[in-house]
């Protein structure tokens, strides 16, 4: 039976709440937070900084395949209690880190600790409440974890300051402490009789079955060519503003915040939209105007057209759709799936966000470390066009089967 709130459980839940917000944090602050830091890394280390990112993408990604079986058998807190040491001692490597190497494999340790924190959270969420509560839910969480990109490039610009990037990292170390010292409170989500009995390898024949459950793989495709494109943001960004621009370091996190403001408006929103509106409908809305903006923004930096606002504001249009792509794509998702939500949820976030690689490899290949947007623009395009291509071919696909039908 699905948890709800009560008045004699809100102190409780708003406290889980708070809690599963920070984790899902976790993989936005750890590459957000130094990315002021970028273009100096570059310089210090010698090499294709953007890299540091796809490593951190490749153990998130990799990482999740073996959580969330693990997770379903065991339960949710002890993975969690486990991957925020391995966060730590990531974060450790990397503040300690003096080549590109060196700190990409840190990177790959931290991201295999930090990836508990989003996957768990949303499958803490399915174990609950049910379909649109859920949906209700991580809107909500959305909202919170939304502070961390806007603090992150903010106070990593701030502490550029006055401190080197590796004081980042070991900032890193030290809020991952503070997580897991606040486990001891977050009760165990997962009931005995949800636990699955058979092997934690036996499990992963789950995902053969995922990747054949196509109502549930539209959704998870939909928001990972999204991600494609959001990662191409993210990783590009810093030389866009600062390179290119000319922007602050200590500025580029105003520029950088404006969209997760975005997110967090369209995030509040949609805990009241999913109320109102099938989710489908929500999410072909939305990936109509993350697709519409992302074009603008091709065609804009091609024919120079508006400068750094030429970036800034269609970047906004079609970075704000998240709040509302993310969290319906993954309560739909999931809601198709209920009996094995962690290995779902371990899937989904291994796709979504294993996506970042497509983009980060792209960007390194591509570029030539002048900062030109052109890369990051086209990429945002293209893979907007995927992901909404893909949600409204979903619903054509579900119309032409009730005309045979």
């Amino acid at each position: 039976m699905k948890k709800r709130l009560t008045r004699t459980s809100m102190s409780i839940d708003v406290f889980v709440l708070v809690i599963l917000g920070g984790l899902m944090a976790f993989t936005s602050l750890s590459t957000d937070i130094y990315l002021p830091a970028m273009p100096q890394m570059h310089k210090d280390l010698q090499g294709d900084i953007e890299l540091t990112i796809t490593g951190f993408l490749i153990g998130f990604a990799i990482a999740q395949i073996f959580w969330g079986p693990i997770s379903d058998q065991f339960g949710r807190k002890i993975p969690l209690v486990i991957g925020l040491a391995l966060f730590i001692i990531g974060s450790v490597g990397c503040a300690i880190s003096q080549t590109i190497t060196g700190i990409m494999i840190a990177r790959v340790v931290q991201a295999f600790g930090a990836c508990v924190g989003p996957m768990l959270s949303r499958a803490m969420v399915r174990d609950m409440f049910d379909r649109i509560k859920a949906a209700e839910m991580l809107s909500t969480l959305m909202i919170l974890m939304a502070l961390a990109p806007i603090a992150g490039p903010l106070l990593g610009g701030q502490l550029l300051k006055f401190s080197s990037w590796h004081s980042i990292f070991w900032l890193l170390a030290v809020i991952g402490v503070i997580m897991l010292i606040s486990l001891v409170k977050l009760p165990e989500t997962l009931s005995k009789e949800n636990h699955r009995n058979t092997s934690v390898w036996d499990a992963f024949r789950s995902y053969g079955i995922l990747f054949r459950n196509r109502k549930f793989m539209a959704y998870v495709l939909c928001v990972t060519f999204f991600y494609v494109g959001a990662y191409s943001f993210i990783a590009g960004s810093p030389a866009v503003y600062i390179t290119y621009f000319g922007v602050r370091p200590q500025n580029y996190g105003w520029l950088f915040a404006i969209n997760i403001l975005g997110i967090m408006g369209l995030s509040f929103a949609n805990r009241i939209l999913v109320r109102k509106y099938n989710l489908d409908f929500l999410l072909k809305v939305s990936t109509a105007i993350a697709m519409s903006a992302g074009i603008v923004l091709a065609i804009f930096v091609k024919w120079h057209i508006g400068g750094i606002y030429g970036v800034v504001i269609p970047v906004f249009f079609f970075f704000s759709m998240n709040g509302i792509i993310a969290a319906s794509t993954t309560a739909a998702a999931l809601d198709k799936v209920p009996e094995m939500a962690g290995a779902a949820s371990a899937l989904l976030g291994a796709l979504q966000y294993g996506s970042g690689i497509v983009s980060t490899l792209l960007l390194s290949w591509l570029g030539d470390g002048s900062g030109n947007p052109w890369n990051m623009s086209w990429i945002i395009a293209v893979f907007a066009i995927f992901s909404a291509l893909t949600i409204f071919a979903k619903g054509i696909l579900q119309l032409a089967t009730k005309v045979k039908k």
